[in-house]
């Protein structure tokens, strides 16, 4: 009688350790008791009845989807490669057991045929100008399909667009051409406030008695001819005009 009872004690003490659970903090267990959902347990050191509950554990952190290089049509008829990636959370893990068979998966996938419309109704340059934008309505639009399921999607993040060879090659002589356009207005601009400051410091050396000789007498100054070579500068106007003076007069007499 002894044995038997230790034997039950056994069978009670296996079948006990046997139901134990442990949740870890950052999941969450769904609970099905003969095939029914029941119950979900929140983190700690759980029992559940073996034999007739089963628990599916439910992380509930930000899981990271990778959607691999996809091949889209522009709106102007451009094909191109995307590749992005998704992040989100479970926020009702009893959902994500019950009403869809693999939510991870079919976050991704809902998420790649969701950037394929929204990039179908793009132009390129929209598309690569406003990739932030195109990434939010994405992620809108997944995130209204998904919230049936328990996921909250956190962020869709766009990371390449590759372009055809022969459009990047346009699109690179294109900047090119921008880039020297720049650089010629700029140079002109230049050119036209030196041409302004030039004029006002003509006019203010013209109105000073000897300024225009001062100038060009310091302008002399600084040369430093190879003797090889010939310097040859143009006489200041007030020289000449005081040459005619001098010749009028000489005729006078």
């Amino acid at each position: 009688m002894l044995i038997i009872i230790y034997l039950l004690l056994f069978i009670v003490f296996v079948f006990g350790l046997g139901g134990l659970r442990i949740i870890n903090q950052y999941e969450r267990g769904v609970v099905l008791t003969l095939g029914r959902y029941t119950a979900t347990l929140t983190p700690g050191l759980r029992w559940i009845f073996p034999g007739i509950q089963t628990m599916i554990k439910v992380d509930m952190r930000i899981t990271t989807v990778d959607i691999p290089r996809q091949e889209a049509i522009t709106k102007d008829n451009v094909p191109v490669g995307i590749n992005a990636v998704v992040y989100f959370r479970v926020e009702r893990a009893e959902d994500a057991v019950l009403k869809i068979k693999n939510y991870r998966y079919a976050t991704s996938q809902y998420a790649l045929a969701a950037m394929r419309d929204i990039v179908g109704g793009l132009e390129l340059d929209t598309l690569l100008t406003e990739r932030e934008k195109i990434a939010a309505d994405i992620k809108k639009v997944v995130d209204e399909e998904t919230d049936e399921w328990g996921i909250d999607v956190t962020a869709i993040k766009m990371q390449d667009i590759e372009l055809p060879a022969g459009m990047k090659r346009a699109m690179a002589a294109q900047a090119e051409s921008e880039r020297e356009k720049r650089a010629i207005i700029i140079k002109s601009e230049g050119e036209i406030k030196a041409a302004e400051n030039l004029s006002i410091a003509a006019q203010t050396l013209a109105s000073i008695p000897g300024g225009m000789s001062l100038r060009t007498l310091e302008t002399i100054d600084k040369l430093q001819p190879d003797p090889s070579k010939t310097v040859i500068f143009a006489l200041p106007v007030e020289i000449m005009e005081g040459f005619k003076k001098l010749v009028s007069k000489n005729r006078e007499k």
